[in-house]
């Protein structure tokens, strides 16, 4: 009975599982870029957040550790220091760190909300919440220091309404030629979201593209770069219709350097973790979109998203590099 209360007590569910392998891929991944940001950096109010940065990560990984291995099973290899050259030239500005903090930590903490909502184990739940806690406090850190960089854009405001209305005709949803109704604020919410995220991909697919050592991952980061661009592009024209402000670009906060601080390997990887948290994001968004043209294009935009991400598996597959996830066999 003993064992058998043991054995229950230290197994994973699938979900369990695939929080914490991928989470420890993530966190793996997370250290080597971490620890080359700090190589680089000069801001002394930006170093305090990448040092957090690194710590919360390598600390995720020593207790992942402990859950994998009570429960038997093989702990990933990820990544490691053959994966990172701290000692290489400057890729990117110090903005250019901060706004990489940004965006990651948004998608740790959406990561944390889902793997709370799946997890039956009450250790590797409160093992998330405290995960959540700790990213929220640095995101706030993150992000009061960025309102004061000089590339930051807030969310758009819109006027207060004078009171309560209802849609009279079903033309806010079909009307796709003409005079289109203004923006509802969700829709300018996940539009402003999306091409800020959008935004991001792309200029790191220029910073990759100049450095990677393969030719087909150089051609696919080449390729990313200018339709993650393009894709951003067509939710600020949306945006500018209403007169709308949209996110600053970032690829001149991208030196010229040649020199890669990461491996082909970790690239493909980051490039892949994106493309997948685009999936998720662009699909959310089409719950609180309200306008066909708006529709239409969240549909393009997945489908090139879709694209990215066949072509990144695949170039991982060919070399080796995609990692496999513990399965039914």
């Amino acid at each position: 009975m003993d064992i058998f209360r043991k054995t229950k007590t230290n197994s994973l569910t699938a979900a369990e599982l695939s929080a914490l392998w991928l989470q420890y891929m993530g966190d793996s991944m997370a250290v080597c870029v971490y620890k080359y940001f700090l190589s680089i950096v000069e801001s002394k109010d930006i170093k305090p957040i990448l040092e957090s940065s690194l710590q919360l990560a390598e600390s995720h990984l020593e207790k992942i550790t402990k859950f994998l291995k009570s429960a038997n099973y093989q702990i990933p290899i990820g990544f490691t220091e053959n994966d990172v050259n701290v000692h290489a030239p400057r890729l990117f500005s110090d903005q250019f760190l901060l706004f990489y903090s940004y965006i990651m930590t948004i998608h740790g903490l959406t990561a944390y909300s889902l793997a709370i909502a799946n997890t039956e184990r009450e250790d590797i739940q409160n093992y998330f919440f405290e995960c959540t806690v700790s990213s929220r406090e640095l995101f706030a850190k993150v992000l009061q220091l960025a309102k004061n960089q000089p590339k930051y854009t807030s969310v758009p405001s819109i006027p207060s309404p004078h009171g309560a209305e209802f849609v009279e005709s079903p033309g806010f949803i079909s009307n796709l030629i003409g005079d289109k109704r203004p923006l509802y604020s969700s829709e300018i919410s996940t539009l402003f979201f999306n091409s800020t995220k959008t935004g991001f991909i792309s200029s790191l697919s220029l910073a990759f593209s100049q450095v990677a050592v393969r030719e087909d991952v150089r051609n696919f980061m080449l390729k990313n770069f200018k339709l993650a661009g393009k894709d951003a592009d067509s939710f600020d024209a949306i945006l500018q219709q209403d007169d709308l402000p949209i996110p600053e670009k970032w690829d001149d906060e991208i030196t010229d350097s040649t020199v890669s601080p990461f491996s082909d390997k970790l690239i493909m990887f980051h490039a892949g973790f994106l493309v997948n948290a685009a999936l998720t994001y662009y699909g959310a968004s089409l719950g609180s979109n309200f306008r066909s043209d708006i529709l239409l294009n969240y549909s393009k935009v997945f489908t090139h998203a879709m694209e990215a991400g066949a072509i990144s598996y695949n170039i991982m597959v060919k070399h080796g590099w995609f990692e496999k996830q513990p399965d039914s066999d």
